[in-house]
């Protein structure tokens, strides 16, 4: 098989180096899971994606995202990510793309200037899962049952992937969070959930300071988690609060990210900046 094209690209930054870092694999039909799985342990990045030809009618690619620890169904800054790697490839400074993930099809808008872009994605509508133990679900980051927040639960919500969300009451509790891996999997695993996202919001503002711990220590703290902001959002408009979050995520680990996310009737639309990092070929066949 030829070289496929490839991009490094950095999501929700405001500059190279910040955001989420992903790797985007095009032309990736035919590889096999063990492949692309070996792959995404090479980069050692939260997700990398895959561009594959879409089987779904009204898709123009499906988009396969792998993690070190497996695929996953769904993710936010891939699917921006994504985008902007087919909009550069392809050429086109303004681009609406319909991707094939498990869940369905979701439209992203991609404008591009340069290595920069803006792209901002429709996730599915937002499913509501069982409230949880505020008590039960901080101890597995360090924080007592007093740094829930007052007024949002801990609860599990989806917008394309379940999310374990718990908002807590102030910066002082987030920054003293201190996630416990070993408990943190089964939580995760029990609701088929990718991350357990810890955030401070200010429901009627929605100004929102966040972290998000995978299940595994080899996962660790993700710098930017779009598939976590769009059910945050939805929570916090179904709780009667803003209808828009500007989010703040990664600074605990050096990737400063800004996400935004704002409900569009029944669906959340997440937004942020897209940096170019890199280009060029990789060798995956033999």
């Amino acid at each position: 098989m030829p070289p496929r094209p490839f991009a490094l690209l950095d999501v929700f930054a405001a500059r190279p180096l910040e955001g989420n870092g992903l790797a985007v694999v095009l032309e990736a039909d035919g590889l096999a899971d063990a492949t692309m799985h070996a792959f995404a342990r090479e980069t050692r990045l939260s997700e990398t994606s895959f561009v594959q030809s879409p089987e779904a009618p009204g898709a123009d690619y499906r988009h396969r995202i792998w993690t070190m620890g497996g695929e996953i169904p769904f993710a936010g800054h891939p699917s921006l990510g994504a985008a902007v790697a087919v909009a550069h490839a392809c050429g086109e400074d303004a681009a609406t793309y319909v991707q094939q993930t498990q869940p369905g099809l979701q439209p992203v808008d991609v404008e591009r200037d340069g290595r920069r872009a803006r792209a901002s994605m429709l996730q599915e509508p937002a499913t509501f899962g069982p409230e949880l133990d505020p008590a039960d679900v901080l101890a597995r980051v360090g924080l007592p049952a007093g740094a829930a927040h007052p007024d949002l639960p801990c609860q599990v919500v989806g917008t394309g992937v379940p999310q374990v969300l718990a908002p807590v009451a102030g910066a002082a509790e987030l920054a003293a969070a201190r996630p416990d891996y070993a408990r943190i999997g089964p939580l995760l695993a029990e609701h088929g959930a990718v991350v357990l996202y810890v955030a401070v919001v200010d429901p009627e503002t929605g100004a929102t300071r966040a972290r998000s711990f995978g299940g595994s220590a080899e996962m660790g703290e993700d710098p930017a988690t779009g598939s976590a902001v769009g059910p945050l959002c939805a929570l916090v408009a179904a709780r009667g609060g803003a209808h828009a979050l500007a989010i703040v995520q990664g600074v605990e680990v050096g990737r400063p990210s800004r996400l935004e996310a704002t409900l569009d009737s029944d669906r959340v639309r997440v937004s942020g900046d897209v940096i170019l990092v890199a280009s060029g070929t990789v060798h995956l066949d033999d």
